[in-house]
């Protein structure tokens, strides 16, 4: 420690990429009260310094589409993300939350989370208190816990129309004029609170537990449009959708999104895929959002750096078999039960020989062979198409069925299984490069804190710096600075962070890039209930930092809990 020290963090000799998208530079960070202070030659001594020299240094990423509205209350590390130099994550996304909510919706909003979302229900019905009713009393809650990172959060459809509606909502009956008015106003007083905008979902696959529409699904343009007037009465706010493409054309869907925004004059986002049939599937609605911006909108498209995951495994909520009957009296065994059961000759035969029952859609793509590959322990996010499981099972002289099987039941039996749903035309992800670099996209779609037991694609972050920085070296550290922090910061509102410059909060991250590693998803059993999910770690972060304090040093939480709420009243600089 620095006697007589002048600042309270420096960070010394590093290679600054300061969010901007110009080139690096050698240089200093010094931090002082949660702020950086100076940065270039910095004289003056820290009391904690971080010797950066062979290291690159970046503001805190922002991830603008989690779901952490449940572990935001449960927890105080909002993993993956806080392992990938995500500094602050924004939740609420897709629609689905858990505020506004009367006591006798509890188990309805529950239901939609979890098959919306892949939430265990006894995960949710015990680690939420629910002492709140209205979204403002939801943020309150929020900001009086601690967290290793910031958090923001979007006021959610489902529970908005079903707080206002209630059975009616639930049932998706169409919303009275009345209705209308009230979930404007309560928009409007969700702003003022401090969400940072209002989320919606129109997507076919988003289904409660039981298989049905969530209360959001098929709701009117109208309906939209006049939740969304709500955020034009406050000043504030962010539309963020997630539209029923590619079940519905994509020119309808972007239409109504950019219809929209138009009229509340306030920005919107939507989440934006390449579909694997067509590697030009995503042009139509990047065209539509560029001739919406040039006539003054601010709309942008959230992507995905790797093909979007769908895990499959005998620990995980989905693998090739879950639908079968047979599979059904052994799904909620212990592994080590399970596996037991399933080398028996026997029922090999039998769950290989029974075609799949109807069930949640996601669990239905759990067969699509020629986009199914194996994760392995350094999981490849680019495999070639010969290494798919209908390639692999045509040159072992196998069904895809059997060696799929095989595979799951092998060693320990904790194998994975990758799903490429989209983003992966030809098993290429070349188009991905164009769409990170274009103006009107915002990287995204990690979904931190949802699919428990489906997806870990909150990863991304350290993808970006392996693959496309660090291997291929099509994106440039100063490009990723800019792609993981300052675009999606500028995309909703966040005008403190996301850019190093004197003045702005401090949020940081060291990395050691040459040691970045990205090892494969692994279980964790740290959820209320005892509930598992899926968590993926890296190496190579040798420091995190939120707000000047650090949170982790050398991919090693600190137990420092700086995180904190973030209010759209209390964006500025």
């Amino acid at each position: 420690m620095a006697m007589g020290a002048q600042y309270d963090l420096v960070i010394r000799g590093g290679e600054i990429a300061d969010g901007t998208g110009g080139e690096t530079y050698m240089g200093d960070v010094a931090v002082k009260d949660g702020r950086i202070a100076a940065i270039g030659k910095v004289d003056g001594s820290g009391v904690e310094e971080i010797d950066a020299r062979g290291r690159i240094v970046t503001p805190g990423f922002v991830d603008v589409h989690t779901h952490y509205d449940g572990q935001a209350i449960w927890s105080r590390h909002l993993a993956p993300s806080s392992s990938h130099g995500v500094t602050t994550a924004v939740m609420g996304n897709c629609g689905v939350g858990f505020a506004p909510c009367r006591k006798a919706d509890h188990e309805l909003l529950i239901k939609v989370m979890e098959g919306v979302e892949d939430i265990p229900g006894v995960v949710m019905a015990e680690g939420l208190d629910w002492h709140w009713e209205s979204f403002t009393e939801y943020l309150d809650a929020v900001e009086a816990g601690q967290r290793d990172i910031d958090v923001a959060a979007y006021l959610p459809h489902s529970p908005l129309r079903v707080f206002v509606m209630g059975t009616r909502g639930a049932e998706r009956e169409p919303a009275t004029a009345e209705d209308l008015a009230r979930m404007r106003e309560l928009a409007r007083e969700a702003m003022e609170a401090g969400a940072v905008g209002f989320s919606s979902s129109r997507l076919n696959i988003h289904r409660t537990a039981d298989g049905g529409k969530i209360p959001s699904f098929e709701a009117p343009a109208d309906e939209l449009k006049a939740i969304a007037m709500g955020m034009k009465d406050a000043g504030s706010g962010t539309l963020q959708m997630v539209l029923d493409a590619p079940y519905r054309a994509w020119a309808d869907e972007v239409g109504i999104l950019v219809d929209i925004a138009e009229a509340c004059e306030r920005p919107a986002t939507f989440s934006m895929i390449n579909g694997n049939h067509d590697v030009n599937s995503w042009r139509s609605a990047i065209a539509q959002v560029e001739a919406a911006n040039a006539r003054g909108a601010h709309v942008t498209a959230q992507v995905l750096p790797r093909p979007i995951g769908l895990l499959s495994g005998l620990e995980l909520s989905i693998n090739p078999f879950v639908l079968c009957p047979s599979f059904a009296p052994i799904a909620d065994l212990p592994l080590e039960e399970k596996l037991a059961a399933m080398r028996d000759p026997a029922m090999r035969a039998q769950l290989l020989s029974e075609p799949m029952d109807g069930g949640h859609p996601l669990a239905m793509l759990g067969r699509s062979w020629k986009w199914m590959f194996p994760l392995g322990e350094t999981p490849n996010y680019t495999p070639e198409r010969d290494e798919c499981i209908l390639s692999l099972a045509q040159a072992a002289g196998v069904t895809p069925e059997e060696w799929a099987y095989d595979y799951l039941v092998a060693g320990d039996g904790r194998n994975m299984i990758l799903g490429a749903l989209a983003n992966f035309p030809e098993c290429r992800i070349d188009a991905l490069e164009e769409m990170l670099k274009h103006p009107d996209c915002v990287i995204g779609l990690g979904d931190g804190g949802a699919h428990y037991g489906a997806i870990c694609d909150a990863s991304y972050p350290t993808f970006l710096l392996t693959h496309w920085v660090r291997k291929l070296g099509k994106i440039s550290v100063a490009e990723a600075a800019e792609i993981l922090a300052a675009k999606p910061a500028r995309a909703l509102g966040f005008r403190d962070r996301g850019v190093l410059r004197v003045g702005a909060k401090a949020d940081i991250n060291v990395i050691d890039l040459t040691a970045m590693h990205l090892p494969a998803p692994h279980i964790e059993r740290d959820l209320p209930a005892g509930g598992r999910r899926l968590d993926q770690r890296a190496k190579g972060y040798d420091a995190t930092i939120v707000s000047g304090t650090i949170i982790r040093r050398f991919d090693q939480p600190t137990g420092a809990l700086p995180g904190r709420l973030v209010r759209s009243g209390q964006l500025a600089a």
